[in-house]
């Protein structure tokens, strides 16, 4: 976990590491919204390399992802295209502590649990002395892949959602 007032060489590892994956998520470069709360949590190969990074931030509200209709479910085409298509929330929200802001796995790595490992350490530390539930966690606009990761994750189509721009 790497913190805003870590040292100098950290802090630079960390801006190339989150513009790499600004780049293959598809974000627009630009600044945290507030960069000393920020925690990145990065993992580390035993080859000494990042292929793995989660960026989170504060956040206090989020709203809970609708499930799809029934009849738009069963469709033929269900299940390659279901992460794919696009998604609403509630406009009612919900009390969060933590906002997941990115999460990136290198594509050659996926599929070893490094996503979910790095969610269960920010639960674990992201509050000094609390575990967050899912449900005390949000994830930023999700690419369909990171739709499907929160689903598996939070064991819910139904998890929740925060616009990291706002």
């Amino acid at each position: 976990m790497i913190l805003q007032n870590d040292p100098k060489y950290a802090i630079k590892k960390v801006e190339e590491v989150r513009k790499l994956v600004d780049n293959e998520l598809g974000f627009k470069q630009g600044a945290l919204a507030c960069p000393s709360q920020t925690r990145t949590y990065l993992f580390v190969s035993n080859e000494k390399k990042i292929v793995g990074c989660l960026i989170a931030e504060p956040v206090r509200q989020a709203f809970r992802v609708l499930s799809e209709p029934a009849a738009l479910l069963e469709s033929p085409t269900k299940n390659s295209l279901e992460h794919q298509r696009a998604w609403c929330c509630s406009a009612t929200p919900e009390r969060v502590f933590c906002g997941v802001s990115r999460i990136w796995v290198f594509s050659l790595m996926r599929r070893k649990r490094i996503a979910s490992r790095l969610v269960d350490v920010l639960r674990r530390t992201f509050l000094f002395g609390s575990c967050l539930s899912t449900s005390e966690i949000a994830f930023s606009d999700p690419t369909p892949d990171g739709k499907v990761f929160a689903t598996k994750y939070c064991k819910t189509p139904n998890f929740l959602v925060y616009n990291f721009i706002s």
